[in-house]
């Protein structure tokens, strides 16, 4: 039987450091592309491009996978940049939104993990906050730097009959690596997901017809070490 082919949308970087000669990349995080093997899957990277390429890619590909990384431009939500320092990228920008608009005219299945997860609700209408410490002051650490990427941080309720309910319970516990946060919620999605500071951190298409999950942790930070976030692997390169 062939295997689900699983494309990765990929991440640039200018200067890849002294051991890579300083040169300017193209990569994914290790983790999407060990836990979709894993999972019986073939990953296919996409490196940023063109978004007339999106047509092409995602004719090739069964599902897609939207990467963390980089802040979403607040200009696409209409609003000005208000934090400053923010790693932006318009081209990838772009070029996933190019992504996400093909795949859906395709009907094919799409997990996104942190400014993926953004990004799609931003695509279909929704915004963000640029700095959730703009509105939270909860003790809740949404970036947990310096505790390893692996170890799960902070709790999270999911709700009845969703995915995430089935991969992971009721409640569990998740890792935190992220800045923005869902705003306005895109009225074709709905929430599988809160944290207990009420950050919304899983998001699943409220059309049976569209098959989209979204989370705000990282499953591939933890895929090896923890069984949940290999299960939701599982689940997206055998079921979505």
């Amino acid at each position: 039987m062939r295997r689900p082919i699983i494309g990765i949308a990929a991440n640039e970087i200018e200067d890849a450091g002294a051991k890579l000669y300083h040169l300017p990349i193209s990569y994914t995080p290790l983790g999407y592309v060990k836990a979709v093997q894993h999972a019986g899957g073939l990953p296919v990277l996409l490196p940023v491009g063109s978004p007339e390429l999106a047509k092409e890619y995602v004719t090739q590909i069964d599902k897609l996978i939207l990467a963390g990384g980089q802040n979403v431009s607040p200009t696409l939500y209409g609003e000005d940049i208000l934090v400053e320092e923010a790693t932006l990228s318009d081209e990838r920008d772009q070029f996933e939104l190019a992504l996400i608009e093909e795949t859906l005219a395709q009907k094919k299945p799409i997990f996104a993990v942190c400014r993926g997860l953004q990004l799609v609700n931003v695509a279909l209408g929704g915004s963000l906050y640029q700095d959730i410490s703009h509105f939270n002051q909860s003790k809740i650490a949404h970036m947990q730097i310096p505790i390893p990427r692996e170890i799960p941080t902070h709790r999270i309720r999911t709700e009845e009959s969703s995915i995430l309910r089935k991969i992971y319970g009721k409640e569990t516990t998740v890792n935190s690596f992220h800045f923005q946060a869902v705003k306005k919620l895109a009225r074709e999605l709905k929430i599988t997901a809160l944290s207990e500071d009420g950050v919304i951190e899983g998001v699943e298409s409220k059309d049976p017809m569209l098959a989209f999950l979204g989370v705000q942790w990282h499953p591939d930070f933890a895929y090896d070490y923890l069984e949940q976030e290999m299960e939701v692997f599982r689940y997206v390169v055998n079921k979505l």
